[in-house]
């Protein structure tokens, strides 16, 4: 619980329209994508960089947990409050600063969305290219905590690339500023991109300096339909072998378009298994060049048909429908974003349809093929206990083929608390320590966010 005493020198700064107490109101920054539920002791709404400073150092006077949050669309627990504490929510944090086009660079607030971004930057010919499938409801800052990636990050790369310069408060309440305005700049440690990925556990961010990229002239499509899991896995590294990328390429199993198929009956050949949808963007030459060279990279003799698509919203429609489908059929699924080297994806592939076999759990896989990140869904029964357990025995085993084949746990939903029991898998020891002394350097009293991404110390 939190000491009254606190809550009166919060409110000194914090009003009633910016401070929740009473729990039923609380509750809504309880959870978030990943669907437990930890209610905060109270919530803060910060207008400006001040109030975070603010509510730090007030935090670290009296050693309460708080907890930074965007919008909660974050699947790995990355924002919930654990252990109590206070949540301090930056969705009223809404300003767009500065669009500066001359130098291809915007500055915003962290509440800002992602979408609302890409609407005031677009009439001016730019965008950001972070783009995951929550870019309508999740924030920049949120973005940014978990170095977000999305279908274009395959030719665009992540949040990471995108970032300049970043304006923070660290968990002593210290406001630091980190990079800088220039897309050239090697003055000092690089901490923009510490503080990216690090889920709110080092310091709040107030002030985000992004870098802005040309919308491309125009962009076309393709679905290519195979006839076996392996075929298309073989056309993947084919096509990443090419010298022109796909501007996204993604990939859906059989158990994927069955899903698909239950509403949209007729929207796929009868003896699809597996399927590309692949985006290319340029010039309309570039394009024509690229798309006559990535469908001759998906001939095979598991090749039912590749097809030009130039209605790019109809291409996405039914992979967006993915997830919430997933979430009709079971409202407890397991949802791992691991990554492999393009190369291994198709014995990584084939070895988790054998897992999931040996382990008798229902399996779908889908994701961004390009960058060798496929979302692993283990569907289960939480009321079957055997059934839980088998399928915790089922991702174990899959994150060791993952380590086995030198790839890596998360590759855009982050640790946070879903995921931070495995990460000594990839991360030796040693390492771990470096880490933690970071984080006690920025927070030594353990305020930010508390206990997400290290395991427990035994």
């Amino acid at each position: 619980m939190i000491l009254p005493e606190l809550l009166t020198k919060l409110s000194a700064t914090f009003p009633n329209d910016r401070m929740l107490t009473d729990p039923v109101d609380c509750y809504a920054y309880s959870y978030d994508n990943s669907r437990k539920i930890f209610p905060p002791d109270a919530v803060l709404f910060p207008l400006s960089a001040q109030d975070v400073q603010c509510a730090i150092m007030l935090c670290n006077q009296y050693k309460t947990p708080l907890i930074p949050r965007g919008r909660g669309t974050g699947t790995a627990g990355g924002s919930l409050p654990e252990v109590g504490g206070i949540a301090l929510t930056m969705e009223r944090m809404t300003t767009i600063r500065s669009i500066d086009i001359a130098n291809r660079v915007v500055v915003a607030e962290p509440g800002v969305l992602n979408q609302s971004l890409q609407e005031a930057v677009k009439p001016y010919g730019f965008f950001w290219p972070p783009d995951p499938s929550s870019a309508y409801f999740s924030s920049i800052g949120g973005n940014i905590a978990t170095c977000a990636g999305g279908p274009h990050a395959v030719k665009y790369g992540t949040t990471r690339e995108h970032v300049l310069g970043l304006k923070a408060v660290t968990g002593t309440g210290t406001v630091i500023s980190t990079g800088c305005y220039t897309t050239k700049g090697v003055v000092g440690y690089d901490l923009t991109r510490l503080l990216i990925g690090s889920e709110g556990t080092l310091a709040v961010i107030t002030e985000a300096t992004l870098k802005l990229t040309a919308l491309p002239d125009s962009s076309s499509g393709i679905t290519a339909h195979f006839r076996s899991l392996v075929g298309c896995a073989e056309a993947i590294v084919r096509i990443m072998a090419l010298a022109k990328l796909p501007s996204a390429l993604e990939f859906l199993d059989a158990s994927s378009l069955e899903l698909i198929r239950r509403r949209q009956p007729d929207l796929l050949p009868a003896d699809t298994c597996a399927m590309l949808m692949i985006e290319v963007d340029g010039t309309r030459a570039e394009i024509t060049e690229s798309i006559d060279a990535i469908i001759q990279a998906c001939q095979s003799s598991d090749l039912i048909v590749a097809i030009r698509v130039d209605d790019l919203a109809a291409l996405w429609k039914a992979r967006k429908a993915l997830s919430p489908l997933l979430r009709e059929i079971a409202p407890k699924k397991i949802n791992e974003d691991v990554v492999v080297p393009v190369s291994s994806l198709p014995l990584f592939l084939t070895s988790v349809a054998q897992l999931c076999r040996h382990f008798q759990i229902y399996n779908v896989n889908f994701g961004h093929a390009g960058n060798g990140n496929i979302h692993v869904n283990l569907l289960i029964d939480s009321d079957n206990a055997t059934e839980v357990i088998r399928a915790s025995q089922c991702l174990d085993q899959i994150f060791d083929l993952v380590i086995e084949l030198q790839g890596t746990l998360s590759g855009e939903h982050g640790i946070g608390s879903e995921k931070r029991a495995y990460i000594s898998k990839e991360i030796d020891a040693h390492t771990l320590t470096l880490m933690r002394n970071i984080k006690i350097l920025f927070d030594p009293n353990d305020i930010l966010n508390p206990g997400k991404l290290f395991p427990t110390i035994s």
